[in-house]
């Protein structure tokens, strides 16, 4: 039923596609031609004239949002994916036109309105396809439009499958139970139970009421995995893989094809791209260089305060552990009274520190005290954006305690970061800051950098954590 389900939806789709296309370039007409800031001059080309490209422009377009897969069920394509792949389809649509125009040596048709009509339905599928999934949603919420699925092998991957579909009825999808031969049957997980063993999988695909197969096999279970595959494709219902390695391998491994032989890489680090490295260096050295013109009165304050209410250097150095587990001397503004290094490695800053001055509170409360690493940034030691460095006493101590803790020295230590804009930063969960720092690792991109570096301004500076 929900394939069926699933392919009139998709036929009723294209139809509204084609409507916004054709709806989106007769607007960009009226707009070029017939609206406030239209132009006064003779049209070259008639109205039908203009409207007969919509023969070849809607079709065309709808080839190309089927090949930049905007018919994916909106179960598996997130927001931001589809604008980027409408924006992908529309950008390509408009390129070709133009071509086609320069190649037929059309000079009448009015450039204007295909760049008019790019920007009009962007905005309009958009908003189409984000009705579309409000709808959707709120119809599975309601019960209606559910994907069922069954289950094979019960794990740690079980279990978590479990929870996020529970968590997110607006997914639409049903579990009908586990099959599992470890496991006594009638054995419930949150409400779905275990209704067999696995060699029942045959008869219950031959059935074919199930719309997809989750195979989540325990580690020990993996010799079975051939033969279950094997089931599944011949009964012609979709499967799909949940590996029980979620604390061996991350959200996103990637894969290598090495003349047919898939190798499985354990972390994807966006940042060992030559060019991205080199992009984000270069970002750094301006950014660096723009940031102490900006903050040379302020540090020049500091440094005035500083001097005035404790003997003592301005700057402290402090060893840190860097890029590829290399110590660096991280720079700061004093915020304490001198004290011998031995003392001062003993632990963290605590609260009501007494060794911190009374300017120092307040470098530290509102970040001040960090300004001097925009020199370790021009240096190289530090980044604008990356996990923030520990003392080398730490860092063996963490490796030991926390699992994929040394991940974070694949990437230049940071000014800021993921986790700090989220609150983690001074005294809390360090397994915390750690999985944040994970994430951002994983997940870099030059607009993630952007948007922390945002953040960092709004919400980042003033640190109540900070003693």
């Amino acid at each position: 039923m929900i394939k069926d389900n699933q392919r009139y939806f998709n036929r009723l789709h294209v139809v509204f596609d084609a409507l916004v296309i054709a709806l989106s370039y007769v607007a960009a007409w009226f707009l070029k031609f017939q609206g406030p800031y239209s132009e006064t001059s003779v049209r070259a080309l008639s109205f039908e004239q203009y409207m007969f490209a919509l023969v070849f422009i809607v079709p065309g377009f709808l080839i190309l949002y089927y090949a930049f897969n905007l018919y994916t069920p909106k179960r598996v394509q997130g927001r931001r994916l589809e604008l980027a792949n409408i924006t992908k389809a529309s950008t390509l649509g408009v390129f070709l036109i133009m071509v086609a125009l320069y190649v037929l040596k059309i000079i009448d048709f009015s450039r204007s309105v295909i760049f008019i009509f790019y920007g009009i339905n962007i905005v309009a599928e958009t908003v189409l396809r984000n009705v579309i999934r409000y709808v959707l949603r709120d119809m599975r919420r309601r019960g209606f439009n559910q994907k069922h699925i069954l289950l094979v092998g019960y794990s740690r991957a079980a279990e978590e499958y479990i929870d996020r579909i529970i968590s997110n009825p607006q997914w639409g999808y049903t579990i009908q139970g586990i099959l599992d031969d470890e496991v006594e049957a009638q054995t419930e997980y949150k409400g779905i139970p275990v209704i067999g063993e696995i060699s029942s999988l045959m008869p219950i695909l031959l059935e074919n009421h199930l719309d997809e197969i989750a195979i989540t096999l325990g580690l020990g279970e993996y010799y079975r995995l051939e033969e279950i595959v094997s089931f599944c494709e011949k009964s012609g219902v979709h499967t799909k893989f949940i590996p029980d390695y979620n604390n061996i391998i991350p959200t996103k491994p990637y894969t290598e094809d090495i003349l047919g032989l898939p190798v499985i890489n354990i972390r994807h680090v966006p940042l060992s791209n030559n060019f991205y490295a080199a992009l984000k260096r270069l970002i750094d050295i301006v950014g660096s260089i723009f940031g102490l013109i900006l903050a040379s009165p302020v540090m020049l304050l500091a440094c005035l305060m500083i001097k005035l209410t404790s003997p003592g250097p301005l700057i402290y150095k402090q060893e840190r552990v860097g890029l590829h587990n290399k110590v660096f001397q991280m720079y700061k503004f004093r915020s304490m009274e001198v004290q011998k290094e031995s003392e001062e490695k003993k632990a963290w800053t605590t609260k009501d520190d007494p060794r911190v001055t009374g300017i120092g509170k307040l470098m530290r409360r509102t970040s001040i005290d960090e300004l001097p690493q925009l020199f370790n940034i021009l240096r190289g030691d530090m980044s604008l954006v990356g996990p923030r460095p520990e003392r080398p006493f730490f860092v063996e101590k963490f490796r030991e305690e926390i699992p994929r803790y040394m991940v974070k020295h694949q990437v230049r230590p940071g000014l800021t970061g993921w986790a700090q804009v989220n609150g983690y930063r001074g005294d809390t969960s360090i397994r915390k800051r750690i999985e944040y720092d994970l994430y951002y690792i994983e997940n870099w991109t030059l607009g993630f950098d952007v948007k922390i570096l945002v953040l960092t301004v709004f919400k980042g500076f003033v640190n109540k954590n900070a003693y």
